[in-house]
């Protein structure tokens, strides 16, 4: 067959050939469709049998919720015809617009100037600007996408939550039709399969049947290559011991690696959402490690894995049994009973709960809170809000019937945050392209999911996320209302720049509500990247200011913010030194009569 003629303004200025485009060996190509639909069998039985069983229930996506919710963004613009007619038009002129465009590519004209904005990562490959059919789909997707926001954000009379919840539904539905996610329209899965005969299709199926049968029925996603990592082996390598244990968590002790340390030591509460090696993940990457060579003598909460038999903890369990608990092992340990703590996201929301409460029982071991990218204030608490209302929590709850939320469920959840980095670019890498993820510690960690006990998980949404007590004085724990205005510690408050779980307004925010001045720190890239950042890598930047307050707004405290280059780390390590300075002889695990049950990580970290 001829080649086409036709130039464009891509780089070569001429149309790609159809042969680029055709199947090479056809009967070779159909033997491999036949083996794809194979796979896809095994995935569709995979999905098929625990739901017929009644094993599965929905996920963190309720579609019922989504259809009703987008519902009201119809009703807004189809109940009058004027502003019916002003959305088809609205529509239609960029349409025209396209396909005006269109001919003049077609023609050989340099096409319209567009816009300048960010780079789209899903339409790099040269095919999307040189092939009119593939530029079409990809403009006429972009206007289609832009259109269904404009959509929400004019749609008048929404309260915020509903606004919120379908402005994040049309988010997903737009990132899942992308025309990137599609073998026929996307030019480079395309070429890639007629290359190769359609043989990466084969093993990518492979690998989504594989996937399906891993989550037993739910996709779980594979991120990273699974098989790179251990932990205890290359993963959470800080040495240390497990120094005790009860059936909520471990406390670990790392072992000294200098001759003398602080007198106050360190005790971190991480989230129970996912693992605390987030924050050791590797010798360069380990903010444990790099406090131990600071001379701290560092303790950290290892939270279990709930079962059916954690189905009733509580908040008030969790701060007596890992909280409380923590801190007579340090005390036992170090003989000391003032201790500088550490809480991470969750782990720092029940941190902060945990203070008034301690507090009200006489116990003032805590003598300085670090807080990373935690909320205490849930009013700007982001995109996870639109899991929590009052449907979603009794339908959260009906899921819980074992007692827990299977860690499938959070972790889905957070991928849907970002679905257009967490989700979309692996399923097509993976079950399109038919290639294995690269190995990346990080992404391991997050695809390592834990289970939520229900009663604890249950009061956590609705007192954090749904109703925002604890920021009010109107959480109580035990039988204590929990006033943080009460709470005068010295208080270091990091936020990162790109949280998308705990933004740093939030966070912001969340500090007023604690009766001292607060350290705020500010780290650049997000919720992860921008905590374990190590100062020798000399990556991103970090913003000061001053304390936040009700009277300085936090568009205000940006303004008068400056910005340091590199790691908060050392920041931090200053500010704490600046509390007590103090050093004693390093303290080994196991010392003054405590048991070392096993090394670090220990087993509930492996559960």
């Amino acid at each position: 067959m001829a080649e086409s003629t036709s130039t464009t303004d891509g780089p070569a200025g001429e149309m790609p050939s159809f042969s680029d485009y055709a199947v090479r060996d056809p009967e070779a190509f159909a033997r491999n469709m036949a083996r794809m639909l194979e796979q896809v069998g095994k995935a569709a039985s995979a999905w098929v049998e625990p739901r017929e069983r009644g094993e599965i229930k929905d996920g963190p996506l309720s579609y019922s919720d989504m259809v009703a919710t987008l519902s009201r963004v119809g009703e807004y613009w189809l109940t009058d015809p004027a502003r019916s007619l002003e959305a088809q038009s609205a529509l239609m002129m960029r349409f025209m617009g396209l396909w005006a465009d269109s001919i003049r590519k077609a023609s050989g004209a340099p096409p319209a100037e567009a816009p300048a904005g960010r780079p789209d990562k899903r339409f790099t490959h040269e095919d999307w600007s040189r092939n009119l059919f593939f530029g079409f789909l990809k403009e006429a997707y972009v206007i289609t996408s832009d259109w269904a926001n404009m959509l929400v954000e004019r749609s008048d009379g929404l309260d915020p939550h509903t606004r919120q919840k379908a402005a994040f539904y049309v988010r997903q539905i737009a990132n899942a039709i992308s025309p990137s996610n599609f073998v026929l329209t996307n030019p480079e899965l395309y070429r890639e399969t007629v290359e190769q005969n359609g043989e990466n299709l084969v093993r990518g199926m492979r690998m989504f049947a594989e996937d399906m049968m891993t989550g037993k029925g739910q996709l779980k996603l594979r991120q990273s290559d699974p098989t790179k990592f251990a932990v205890g082996e290359n993963l959470a390598m800080t040495p240390g011991k497990v120094v005790a244990e009860n059936e909520v968590c471990q406390i670990l002790q790392y072992a000294p690696q200098t001759e003398a340390v602080f007198r106050r030591p360190i005790l971190i509460s991480p989230p129970w959402i996912n693992r605390f090696y987030i924050l050791d993940l590797n010798p360069e990457k380990s903010f444990i490690r790099w406090m131990v060579e600071q001379g701290h003598t560092v303790f950290v909460i290892s939270w279990v894995n709930p079962t059916e038999a954690h189905a009733d903890r509580s908040w008030k369990d969790y701060i007596d049994e890992g909280i409380a608990f923590g801190l007579d092992t340090v005390e036992q340990a170090t003989g000391e009973r003032e201790v500088n703590m550490v809480g991470y996201c969750v782990g720092g929301t029940l941190l902060a709960a945990s203070l008034p409460y301690l507090k009200a029982r006489g116990d003032d071991r805590i003598a300085s809170v670090t807080f990373l990218t935690t909320q205490i204030d849930f009013k700007h608490s982001g995109d996870l809000k639109v899991f929590v209302d009052e449907g979603q929590l009794a339908e959260i709850e009906r899921t819980m019937e074992k007692g827990y939320l299977d860690g499938s469920q959070m972790a889905t959840a957070f991928n849907l945050l970002r679905s257009g980095d967490l989700i979309w670019p692996y399923f097509v890498n993976n079950y399109l392209k038919g290639k294995e993820p690269l190995p990346f510690d990080l992404l391991f960690w997050n695809a390592d999911a834990t289970r939520m006990a229900k009663a604890n998980h249950l009061f956590y949404l609705r007192n954090c996320y749904l109703e925002n007590r604890l920021s009010r004085g109107m959480m109580e724990i035990g039988g204590v209302r929990l006033d943080l205005s009460s709470i005068t510690l010295p208080v270091y408050n990091l936020a990162t720049k790109e949280d998308h779980i705990a933004p740093a307004l939030s966070v912001y925010e969340g500090s007023q509500a604690l009766g001292a001045p607060v350290t705020y720190v500010v780290s650049g890239s997000g919720h992860i990247a921008g905590v374990v950042n190590p100062p020798a890598k000399n990556k991103y930047q970090f913003w000061v200011g001053p304390s936040p307050s009700r009277d300085l707004s936090f568009d205000d405290w940006w303004r008068q913010a400056r910005e340091t280059k590199g790691s908060w780390w050392p920041h931090w390590q200053a500010w704490l030194e600046a509390q007590s300075n103090e050093r004693v002889p390093a303290r080994e695990p196991g010392a003054n009569g405590l048991p070392v049950i096993e090394d670090a990580p220990g087993r509930y970290v492996r559960q």
